[in-house]
């Protein structure tokens, strides 16, 4: 006799085996379950043994850590650092030994950790634990949790890692946190991730407002010139480098004051991770851009099987330049309306009286300022426009050959009615590639990229290689022979 409870029942174990047959889909692209043979030759099969791949966070690298009877010790000191951010900038930001973001913690879960913070910076800081569930006198929370830790001060935090996933230490005073004071602790899962990633990377994704001259990030600031992965701006940070058919993970983190949607190019990837954890398989979604939102870490999934130097950017428009600032003066070879203020305006540095930003000068003018195209700041007077000789002489050291292009190139790209054209030339704008800078900032991870590669590489832009075995063990070989101390592709190398 048919009931209404086992009609429920045969109607749940008809759909749970329908879900399983969708699950076991070797066609869902950078899915859950990929299997070799299939009608993509380079998707990758897994059935050996799987473990927790260590996590590579570019350009920074890991914490050391010691042992203490069954406990892992680290030692994290918060420091003012000098970090070169770009082979013409240096800027002076705050961070943890060393560098800014800090390096990375990586432990497994069910361990013990002690980590023993100690401040040498000018002023009070303390240490928040970002998703840790933990007790509150580890929160990091001054004045809360814990009094602040004094110049000079010490403080010991204790956990026991009962979580899995991306996770990240910073500073719990705004301002110190705008200054650069972030790093990542990833809590390895006691049982590995199915299905296995042969490469696992950490990104971080910040952003500094510095002007020209100046070394010193403004830590009140509303928009932002520097556009930084991992501490570095495009070209100057180093590429994920990926072995044609693997499967990867990315991990990104994101805390500053804007929101961040990252893309991929030329792949489909599943978002399989927050900062609260792995998702449940069922809920992952595909995707070629995840929106990393302000304190929110998203990890990523997808099979490398497509061969290519493929770009890994945030889209918005702004974060894929350097060094922008409004034009001082008239804009070049504009006519009617003009734009700009001071360099200070420009940018949006407080000034002035009241003290507040009230006056329409508060701002970026024409059309970004508090009083749009009407502002009393717009200046008729004009810069104009240095000579390819002066600008040269003012860039020692720059490569100005592009390869098939030279600097002098850029005026030929531009149309000859250009001047009649709107919203030409814009207030931050770029006429042709930026100069490129391909030998300063070669390293082995760039090698094979086009000539001129660097000159179209900007802010929040950098590459995934996916690379034909041959070209990738040839990039190893030159990885290993650089032997770099404390080289973030350490775990990679070893096992090549």
């Amino acid at each position: 006799m048919s009931t209404r409870r086992t009609f429920i029942q045969k109607a749940l174990s008809l759909g749970a085996g329908v879900f399983s047959a969708s699950k076991l889909s070797p066609e869902t692209p950078g899915g859950p379950i990929l299997h070799a043979g299939t009608k993509n030759r380079y998707t990758a099969a897994h059935d050996g043994a799987v473990f927790n791949m260590p996590v590579i966070t570019t350009d920074i690298g890991d914490l050391p850590l010691t042992m203490d009877g069954n406990t892992k010790v680290f030692r994290l000191v918060a420091e003012v650092v000098k970090q070169r951010i770009s082979p013409m900038k240096t800027i002076d930001v705050w961070g943890y030994n060393g560098s800014a973001p800090g390096p990375t913690i990586q432990v497994d879960q069910g361990d013990h950790v002690r980590v023993i913070f100690e401040n040498h910076l000018p002023e009070p800081t303390s240490m928040h634990w970002h998703g840790f569930e933990d007790t509150m006198a580890n929160d990091g929370m001054p004045g809360i949790s814990q009094p602040a830790v004094k110049p000079g001060g010490r403080f010991v935090y204790e956990f026991d890692i009962h979580q899995e996933g991306t996770y990240f230490y910073h500073s719990h005073m705004a301002m110190q946190e705008m200054a650069g004071m972030l790093g990542g602790f990833i809590m390895h899962p006691r049982e590995p991730y199915r299905p296995h990633c042969d490469k696992d990377f950490l990104i971080h994704l910040q952003e500094y407002a510095v002007l020209p001259a100046n070394t010193v990030p403004n830590t009140m600031n509303m928009e932002f010139n520097w556009l930084v992965l991992n501490g570095k701006a495009g070209p100057a940070n180093t590429p994920l480098i990926v072995k044609l058919g693997e499967r990867v993970r990315i991990r990104f983190v994101n805390l500053g004051m804007d929101h961040h949607p990252m893309h991929l190019h030329g792949h489909t990837f599943y978002t399989t991770g927050t900062e609260g954890g792995r998702i449940p398989e069922a809920t992952w979604w595909p995707g070629n851009t995840v929106l990393v939102g302000v304190a929110q870490a998203r990890a990523i999934e997808f099979v490398a099987n497509n061969p290519g130097d493929w770009m890994l950017h945030c889209h918005l428009p702004h974060h894929m330049m350097n060094q922008m600032a409004s034009n001082a003066g008239k804009m070049t070879r504009s006519t009617g309306m003009v734009a700009g203020g001071d360099m200070n305006t420009g940018m949006g540095m407080l000034q002035g009286m009241p003290g507040a930003p009230m006056g329409e000068d508060y701002g970026p003018t024409l059309g970004r300022g508090l009083g749009g195209v009407g502002n009393a700041s717009d200046m008729a007077s004009t810069n104009g426009p240095l000579s390819e000789k002066e600008a040269m002489a003012a860039m020692p050291g720059m490569q100005h050959d592009m390869g098939s292009m030279q600097m002098g190139d850029m005026q030929g790209d531009i149309a000859p009615n250009a001047n009649d054209v709107p919203n030409f030339p814009q207030d931050a704008y770029m006429e042709g590639p930026m100069m490129t800078m391909d030998q300063a900032v070669d390293r082995p991870e760039n090698y094979g990229l086009k000539p001129g590669w660097s000159g179209f590489m900007q802010g929040m832009m950098t590459f995934v290689r996916v690379l034909e075995p041959d070209r990738y063990d040839e990039v190893i070989s030159r990885m290993k022979r650089a032997k770099r101390g404390n080289d973030p592709y350490a775990a990679i190398l070893e096992r090549a």
